[in-house]
């Protein structure tokens, strides 16, 4: 068994143990349907992956429940002062 998934770290990051069961159940469908791991790591296991990806916070679920893929990209910075 993977070590991370016994520790609360990663149940309470994602915000609970039915949220982390989905994110892992939505993003093995997308690899095995043929996405990119997100990290890389020394490792085939496709569960391995997932866990990675959700430790470095490369996925996440929204608001509504959809699996999200965290942007490589900076966010943009507002000038606040204009608004």
């Amino acid at each position: 068994m993977i070590d991370a998934l016994k520790e609360e770290e990663i149940v309470n990051k994602v915000g609970g143990r039915f949220k982390l069961s989905t994110l892992i159940q939505k993003r093995l469908v997308a690899i095995n349907a043929g996405a990119r791991p997100l990290v890389k790591i020394d490792s085939s296991n496709q569960m391995e992956i997932v866990v990675e990806e959700i430790l470095q916070d490369k996925i996440f679920l929204d608001n509504e429940g959809k699996m999200v893929v965290a942007s490589n990209e900076e966010a943009p910075e507002f000038d606040l002062d204009s608004i």
